[in-house]
């Protein structure tokens, strides 16, 4: 019985969205841990202005999401050619990219003075949301 759900929920191949968030919970929770540690270490230990070390770690997330989506969680594609398909993902990503980086500014560059690893734990959930269901539904959804 074991096995069987294991196979469900990690191995097989399968358009069960609820099965896809939880695959791309765990997939966003590495490229979080990429992100979030690269943002760190970025600011903190090269010096690096926070808004640029989100950029920089966001992009280096946002790679390690892509192959980890097409390889694990999304196996309808919607654009056969792969350079289409990265570009439209990536600009999901810069959208994402850009939601992050009105977040961490908001709650951290004005009136609210968050510190910003707080303001990157606010933005994440938001820019997570958003993430799972363009991608779901706009790139690998072979219904549209």
């Amino acid at each position: 019985m074991i096995i069987k759900y294991y196979k469900i929920f990690f191995i097989n191949i399968t358009d069960n969205t609820l099965i896809q968030l939880f695959r791309y919970i765990i997939v966003g929770g590495f490229a979080f841990f990429i992100d979030f540690g690269l943002l760190i270490f970025l600011t903190e230990t090269l010096n690096i202005h926070y808004l640029t070390s989100a950029a920089i770690s966001f992009i280096a997330g946002l790679g390690l999401n892509y192959f980890l989506s097409i390889k694990w969680i999304f196996q309808n594609r919607k654009c056969q050619n792969k350079l289409n398909e990265l570009f439209f993902f990536s600009v999901i990503g810069v959208i994402g990219l850009i939601i992050n980086e009105i977040v961490l500014w908001l709650f951290s560059g004005t009136i609210l003075t968050f510190h910003y690893t707080i303001s990157k734990v606010i933005s994440t959930a938001i820019v997570f949301i958003w993430n799972f269901t363009a991608r779901k539904y706009l790139l690998f959804n072979q219904d549209n």
